[in-house]
């Protein structure tokens, strides 16, 4: 090839180059990143509307899962462009302290008690959290919590605490502190015939349960609402504030809060909206 060939083709393939790269860049953008707890993932939730949300909008999301406290810490970073977790206390002080704009309740659900058939702690039929606490810190059966600062974990040291219990006392080893996730948690609460709570929306999807079964739900404390937020742009300005805010709107709106309505499994509904 010719010194004139060889150059002819390099200026047609930057040209070429030149032209893909708007298109490139375009593809690029129309995606965001959602921080958001494992138990929106592990339900199963974000497989049922997600694909609903990029059919209506072009906009492609890309889940973080993981704890609340994670996912708050990854907006405090601009390491996600909004959040979708479930600790309104931690949330109202992340957009207090500048970190997050907009929030909006999205829906609701409520945590429930798993522990074995056999019950060792006697706490089976109960609606009361904090008796039943009571009586596992008295009898001592395995207990594994999340321990990893999501919003599941915060809400039982919640409920630790209004039971009376000073669990930093309490604890041994009968109390099981994995930090992980709502799905490992509950797996390893299947091994040991173990308590545990739970949000209920995990729990239905969840197939490892042995000889698990709910024991103790229907505590108004149990209830367990979630919201969303954008990450504060002014903060991290390469937010994708216009598409974020489409993501926002598309929850909120009739069409996404009957879509979450909608999620159901064995005829049992998961999630209810209330963003209204």
């Amino acid at each position: 090839m010719t010194l004139t060939r060889r150059s002819l083709l390099t200026a047609l393939l930057a040209g070429a180059a030149l032209l893909l790269q708007p298109f490139a860049t375009a593809q690029a953008a129309d995606f965001i990143t959602v921080a958001s707890t494992t138990s929106t993932q592990n339900s199963g939730l974000f497989d049922h509307l997600l694909p609903r949300f990029t059919a209506d909008t072009g906009i492609e999301v890309r889940v973080v899962a993981v704890g609340t406290g994670q996912a708050l810490d990854m907006g405090k970073r601009g390491d996600a462009d909004a959040l979708l977790v479930h600790d309104k206390v931690k949330e109202a002080k992340f957009v207090a302290d500048g970190y997050g704009v907009g929030r909006r309740d999205v829906m609701y659900n409520d945590f429930v008690l798993i522990g074995p058939a056999s019950d060792p702690a006697g706490v089976k039929g109960g609606s009361d959290i904090k008796l039943a606490l009571q009586k596992i810190a008295e009898a001592k059966p395995p207990f594994v919590s999340r321990g990893d600062k999501s919003g599941t974990h915060s809400a039982e040291l919640r409920y630790w605490k209004a039971a009376g219990v000073d669990l930093d006392a309490a604890k041994g080893p009968w109390y099981r502190d994995t930090g992980s996730g709502m799905g490992a948690a509950l797996n390893t609460a299947a091994s040991l015939d173990a308590y545990v709570l739970s949000d209920r929306g995990t729990w239905l999807n969840f197939k490892n349960r042995q000889n698990l079964a709910i024991l103790v739900q229907g505590d108004e404390a149990l209830f367990n609402q979630y919201g969303v937020m954008m990450v504060n742009p002014q903060r991290h300005p390469h937010v994708k504030q216009a598409l974020v805010q489409q993501f926002i709107d598309w929850l909120v709106s009739d069409k996404g809060q009957a879509a979450i309505a909608e999620y159901k499994i064995g005829g049992e509904q998961l999630f209810f909206p209330n963003a209204g």
